[in-house]
């Protein structure tokens, strides 16, 4: 194995996913196909190298002497997500088009936001992924702000 297939910086840190899965072989099969990426480890935990990143991956399990009442499992419920991988692409249109090939499930097709075209899939354990490309944000165009949940505060 290469020194550079693992995420173990020489100097400073390096950011990595860590996905608690419920079947690892499908999880990795599924980045490895849809991302490109090259499996370095297969189990224990398994861990896919895509493009500048690395996804960890594990089933879930019980509390650890370094995490002691925390447990981890997949996501159970879809419509409520409090954190998503962001992946940008150079070409939204030729990404989705090869992703949807290969059997990924998309929210929506791509849609203009004005800062970006982005458009969300989902992973085999339904956790949710953003894909974007860049486009208005280049020219210092932006997005509108997000909704607000309820009323407006002052």
């Amino acid at each position: 194995m290469r020194q550079q297939d693992w995420p173990t910086p020489e100097e400073g840190l390096v950011i990595t996913q860590f996905l608690t899965v419920r079947d690892v072989a499908r999880s990795r099969q599924f980045y490895a196909d849809v991302f490109g990426g090259h499996v370095v480890l297969a189990e224990n935990p398994a861990i896919v190298k895509v493009a500048n990143s690395w996804i960890i991956m594990n089933p879930g399990g019980g509390p650890t002497p370094d995490k002691p009442g925390i447990t981890l499992e997949p996501p159970d419920r879809p419509s409520t997500v409090s954190a998503f991988m962001n992946v940008r692409v150079a070409d939204i249109a030729a990404f989705y088009a090869e992703a949807r090939r290969k059997g990924a499930e998309f929210v929506t097709e791509p849609i203009d936001r004005k800062a970006e075209i982005r458009c969300y899939m989902r992973d085999p354990d339904g956790y949710l992924i953003e894909i974007g490309q860049a486009t208005g944000m280049l020219q210092g165009v932006f997005a509108d702000p997000p909704a607000r949940f309820g009323p407006a505060s002052s």
